[in-house]
């Protein structure tokens, strides 16, 4: 099979030849379709997440080189191992790389995506951006009938990113409105599913204008850009004091600066951009503005479950896809750092 791999962090992706693996066990064995360009592809490919402050968290360890990444998977079912049940040969599926050891506590309450020992696809163990990719068990496969191909793989990280953290939002009153920090690729998605969970259209957020004008296209029910001196002033006053709940699809420090300003008192940011940087703010605003800040990362198997049952009802809108051949697989990573990509971007082997 082919891959494009890593062999030295931070430089190109480079075509690698290897042995077609055989399933054992409970493994399936996929040939991929489509794989997903995903922001987090970036900083492993980095091999570092920027903590701020000129620190940086090396990810280059317990990964052998080269190494293919990718983790949003999307392919038909070549081969199954003896013990792997549920599925056949011609079967088109997504595959939920989220995996865990499976025998931890976190892993039996159904969190695998929290494991302290993961096996993710794409991050621990080989992904996507291959002509197959090997999953451990069919119920990690996911059938997708209805959905685009090539939109169907996105969901296994960025729709199911931009889902899970909508979900932790809980009620929202019908007369107010979510706001979404950035709306690239995952924040388009978590435009889509707030339109679906909530009642009232949720507004956005971002720096580019191109991407402000396409989620206005989508149904944000008003746009600002945080570089606009008044943007905060404006969104307090357009919302009589702010939103109830701002989800920060960048991360970084400036985003998660402005969705902590447009909260109202009792408002809740969720982060689940990985930017990177540094964000402080005075303790005692905490307490007086009674607000809390937490992360999201992906989301459960259950949660896919239930996120794909709104996708093939046809409840979500879809977001720009843009197919590419693997061999681009460089350019896509270097297009995501830049800012360069509206929508997603999925490898086609």
């Amino acid at each position: 099979m082919k891959s494009e791999a890593i062999v030295e962090y931070g430089a190109p992706l480079q075509s690698v030849e290897s042995e077609l693996p055989m399933p054992e066990g409970s493994q399936v064995l996929l040939k991929v379709t489509h794989c997903g360009v995903c922001h987090s592809d970036v900083h492993l490919h980095d091999g570092h997440f920027d903590m701020g402050g000129g620190n940086k968290l090396d990810v280059r360890g317990g990964r052998k080189l080269p190494f293919t990444l990718g983790h949003e998977i999307e392919g038909e079912v070549i081969a199954v191992g003896p013990d792997a049940e549920g599925v056949a040969v011609g079967d088109q599926r997504v595959a939920y790389p989220w995996i865990g050891c499976g025998d931890c506590p976190t892993c039996r309450r159904g969190e695998e995506h929290l494991c302290n020992k993961p096996q993710n696809l794409g991050i621990q163990v080989a992904g996507g951006y291959s002509t197959h990719a090997l999953v451990p068990h069919p119920r990690y496969l996911l059938d997708y009938a209805g959905v685009s191909k090539g939109l169907a793989a996105t969901y296994m990280c960025s729709g199911l990113t931009a889902y899970s953290a909508m979900k932790k939002l809980g009620d929202i009153s019908p007369e107010e409105r979510v706001a979404v920090v950035g709306l690239g690729g995952v924040g388009m998605m978590g435009l889509q599913f707030a339109k679906t969970l909530f009642d009232a259209a949720p507004i956005g957020a971002d720096v580019d204008e191109n991407k402000l004008q396409a989620a206005m296209g989508s149904g944000a029910h008003a746009v600002y850009n945080p570089k606009d001196d008044d943007a905060i002033k404006k969104v307090l006053a357009d919302t009589n004091g702010g939103v109830p709940a701002a989800v920060d699809f960048v991360g970084s420090e400036s985003s998660l600066q402005f969705a902590s300003s447009i909260v109202r008192k009792g408002g809740q940011v969720i982060v689940v951009g990985l930017f990177g940087g540094g964000f402080s703010m005075p303790i005692p605003m905490f307490p007086m503005r009674a607000i809390s800040i937490g992360g999201s990362y992906v989301g459960s198997l259950q949660e896919t479950i239930d996120m794909m049952d709104l996708v093939k009802a046809g409840e979500i809108d879809p977001i720009p896809v843009e197919e590419r051949p693997l061999n681009q697989a460089t350019k896509s990573l270097d297009d995501l750092r830049t800012g360069g990509v509206m929508g997603r971007v999925v490898l086609k082997p």
